[in-house]
């Protein structure tokens, strides 16, 4: 008889995983852990990821490794994969998840906003899939997640960039999936609704704000970590092989309302 939860397994898999340090990040970084999977965890504070590694170690038992890395620099994503190679000797997930955003209205967006936010969320996204991407060519297999967002396909007032660029990952990833897919290698995208971290503390401390989005929610929260990191842990794992090109909303049921 299968076991069911054996497709949900990791054990034996790699997993590279930017923006771990924190949030919805650290969320997915515990749930590969969680079903067996080796981590790399990458992202700009290196003590952040230094007590978020050094937790996952202690709490799942898994081997995790850190890179700091300004992830705007391209030049670096050579090194990082060099980095993972040396220390597993193979990658097979890859997780798409740094993140930046400027609150400022459309009028207002200066060149240097708009720049600062595409090159973390989209330029950033792009290259560092191309990087891995190439790799799990040669290996003849992989599974690429990216972090998408409800603003992939809706709008929202002073997060013109933010949106501009999450729709961007959105047509990023349906182009990567049919490109890819001749080399067995899936990619799909996780499209978050609103979740309390650090990037979005400052809406949600605006109490209308607040009332507004909850009151959109069908399912009446607001959206976890642990919420996000276990969607991504379906896509990385075997049981979403025949699913490539896809982006799930994890929105409590915004987008059917």
């Amino acid at each position: 008889m299968n076991n069911y939860l054996d497709v949900f397994s990791l054990k034996g898999k790699v997993s590279v995983v930017t923006g771990g340090g924190r949030g919805i990040g650290l969320g997915i970084a515990k749930a590969l852990a969680g079903a067996g999977s080796d981590l790399v965890m990458v992202a700009r504070t290196a003590s952040q990821l230094k007590e978020a590694a050094d937790d996952i170690a202690k709490e799942y038992g898994r081997q995790v490794e850190i890179i700091p890395a300004d992830l705007t620099q391209v030049q670096q994503f050579p090194d990082i994969l060099k980095h993972t190679l040396s220390r597993f000797g193979r990658l097979d997930i890859f997780v798409n998840n740094a993140g930046s955003n400027i609150r400022k209205s459309f009028l207002e967006v200066t060149e240097e906003d708009f720049q600062q936010v595409m090159e973390i969320q989209l330029k950033s996204a792009y290259f560092m899939a191309q990087t891995v991407a190439k790799e799990m060519v040669r290996a003849g297999s992989g599974k690429i997640i990216n972090l998408a967002s409800l603003t992939s396909k809706i709008a929202v007032p002073n997060i013109s960039v933010y949106g501009a660029a999450k729709g961007g990952i959105f047509s990023l990833t349906k182009s990567m999936a049919l490109e890819l897919a001749p080399h067995n290698i899936n990619v799909n995208a996780v499209a978050p609704g609103y979740v309390r971290t650090a990037m979005t503390e400052a809406a949600f401390k605006d109490k209308d704000r607040y009332d507004w989005m909850l009151s959109r929610i069908p399912l009446a929260r607001f959206g976890t970590a642990e919420d996000i990191g276990n969607t991504v842990l379906f896509l990385a794992s075997p049981a979403s092989d025949y699913l490539t090109g896809e982006v799930i909303y994890v929105d409590g049921g915004w987008m059917a309302a």
